[in-house]
């Protein structure tokens, strides 16, 4: 059978193109199986999906057949990791810490390094004046990187700067390692304040650990300076390596020489030189390595420090006065009945109370202490709650509030008053130890932050979180400054004087803070109760920049007036059981 071709209205000169029996040519029609006649298309008829030209293609070309769907495979999957990424949202410290800072500048790596070295040189053999020899060029780095940064010195920076580094002095005077220990902690925490300028509630109890998350971003971002240095000023680094073995090589040579030529040369430069071994290397790489991360961290700090003012607590659903209001006057009245009758006992007038209860002095005031300690927390801790909760309509809410607390708070002074002259009496019946100390100086801060929130609640809260810290700080500078281990030495000497009993083998663990109290007791007292002291200051060798001026001053006090040897008079010195706590444990050396 032959095929016959036919041309199509308004295609005239050309001519159709051939097709297969069923399948729709490119120029639209179809032709029976069979035959040559072909059939156009019917006017008026939706295409149908397979004769739907793509998008985007040209009306003109031909249309191309689509894929029937059953035959069309299923989609490849989108990146889940890529999807992933692009959904999750940015993290918390992301939204409170500013843009990257800049390269690192070569004062702040220069800083930096300074830090390190000092660390590994001096911090080896113990605390002193090395501590703050290490933490100068550390805010060095700091100051140098914020100024890169654009960021000003502001007077509250300032004053948290400089309480850091005068606590610092508490190492380079004292020898307990408990109050060397708070001066350094509140040291750092007050330097996080500074580099990041924290102001409200939040920003000041988390900037006080500020440092930790600048870690990692600090070590990326001094080895990315390290790295651009080196590439653009090979040339310089080469030169000042040169410069610096040129000079060390010189120290050492003419050093050596002038030792030789003079002794008390050599003396001076034994003194002042670091004692360095091989072996303590490990440990001087792993002091380098602290020093050079914490210098890194304080310096990112300073360049982008986390705003942690961002942090907003939301204050709690405020109450009706009546149900916000009925509780708290309820416990001012509680306070109120035992506030009359400590007020008798402060003013001398507890025999009375003692004949009652049938308590000694002592015991009374053992009984007390601790659980008016524990009210004065708790009450600092209602007060939070009672604000959070607080109606805030208007004036006569606020009216009500401040008055409600306001006498809460004098009322909570004179439990903290009582609470004091409570261990009063303790220490002058037991005498004074490291535990009871820190928990009186504990109680006397408590007194002091309540005066702060009687102040906010007069002239305003703003500064309320700042100045808490302020005082915290004082407060170990304080007892850094007084030589709490000294101030025990002397009060139980002046117990002895007072012919009281002195309870030596607890003096025996004090640090060498109490040499110059101890030292005027008379023997075989002095010696049995210094000769643990001498024997560790006689020991230990540390070089000037980790000994103290509480230890250098023992040092001459001993050297002076040499510790004697009575042989077993000391184990059999003891106090006598009617002047000892028998609540307390049989063993009466108190490390606290």
């Amino acid at each position: 059978m032959s095929e016959q071709s036919s041309e199509e209205p308004g295609t005239a000169g050309t001519p159709p193109a051939p097709e297969v029996a069923g399948v729709p040519t490119p120029g639209g029609g179809a032709s029976a199986e069979g035959t040559g006649r072909e059939r156009p298309a019917p006017r008026g008829r939706a295409k149908t999906s397979a004769q739907v030209p793509s998008q985007g293609s040209d009306p003109d070309e031909p249309e191309v057949p689509a894929r029937p769907a059953y035959l069309q495979g299923p989609r490849p999957p989108a990146d889940p990791w890529k999807r992933r990424d692009q959904q999750q949202p940015p993290g918390v410290l992301a939204t409170l810490r500013p843009s990257p800072p800049h390269a690192i500048r070569p004062a702040t790596l220069w800083s930096v390094l300074a830090t390190g070295l000092l660390s590994a040189l001096l911090l080896g053999e113990g605390l002193g004046p090395n501590v703050l020899l290490v933490a100068l060029p550390a805010a060095l780095a700091a100051f140098f990187a914020a100024r890169d940064a654009g960021r000003r010195l502001r007077p509250w920076t300032a004053v948290w700067a400089v309480g850091g580094l005068v606590l610092l002095v508490v190492p380079a005077i004292r020898d307990a390692g408990w109050p060397v220990f708070l001066a350094v902690v509140s040291a750092l925490a007050l330097g996080s304040l500074a580099l990041h300028g924290s102001r409200s509630w939040p920003g000041v109890l988390l900037g006080s650990l500020g440092l930790f998350p600048s870690v990692a971003a600090g070590l990326r971002w001094g080895w990315r300076g390290v790295r651009e240095r080196a590439d653009d000023s090979r040339g310089r680094v080469r030169t000042a390596v040169r410069s610096a073995a040129v000079a060390l090589v010189l120290l050492v040579v003419f050093g050596a020489l002038f030792a030789g030529a003079d002794a008390a040369f050599a003396d001076l430069l034994g003194v002042l030189a670091p004692d360095v071994s091989v072996g303590d290397s490990p440990w001087r790489v792993l002091l380098f390595a602290l020093g050079l991360v914490g210098a890194l961290a304080a310096a990112y700090s300073a360049a982008a420090p986390v705003r942690w003012d961002g942090i907003t607590v939301r204050p709690g659903r405020p109450r009706n006065r009546v149900e916000w209001a009925l509780p708290l006057v309820v416990l001012n009245l509680l306070f109120a009945a035992f506030v009359a009758l400590q007020l008798a006992v402060l003013l001398g007038g507890y025999d009375k109370v003692l004949e009652e209860t049938g308590l000694t002095p002592a015991a009374y005031a053992r009984q007390g202490f601790w659980q008016l300690l524990w009210a004065t927390l708790l009450t600092l801790l209602v007060i939070a709650l009672a604000l959070r909760w607080a109606p805030r309509d208007g004036a006569r809410d606020r009216t009500l509030v401040r008055g409600v607390l306001g006498v809460l708070c004098v009322l909570t002074l004179v439990v903290v008053a009582s609470a004091l002259r409570r261990m009063d009496l303790y220490v002058d019946a037991f005498g004074l130890t490291r535990l009871r100390i820190s928990v009186a100086a504990v109680e006397l801060w408590l007194g002091v932050v309540l005066v702060l929130i009687l102040a906010a609640g007069v002239f305003g809260a703003r500064l309320l979180p700042r100045a808490v810290a302020v005082s915290a700080a004082a407060g170990v500078l304080a007892f850094g400054l007084i030589s709490p281990d000294g101030l025990i030495a002397e009060q139980n000497v002046e117990r002895y004087r007072s012919d009281r009993t002195i309870d030596i083998s607890y003096l025996q663990g004090l640090s060498a803070d109490a040499v110059p109290a101890l030292d005027e007791l008379p023997e075989p007292l002095r010696s049995c109760a210094l000769e643990d002291i001498g024997r560790t200051l006689a020991t230990s060798g540390s070089p000037w920049y980790a000994t103290s001026l509480g230890e250098a001053r023992a040092r001459e006090i001993l050297e002076e007036r040499a510790v004697q040897d009575h042989g077993n008079i000391c184990f059999e010195l003891d106090v006598r059981e009617g002047e000892r706590d028998v609540s307390e444990e049989t063993d009466t050396y108190d490390p606290y």
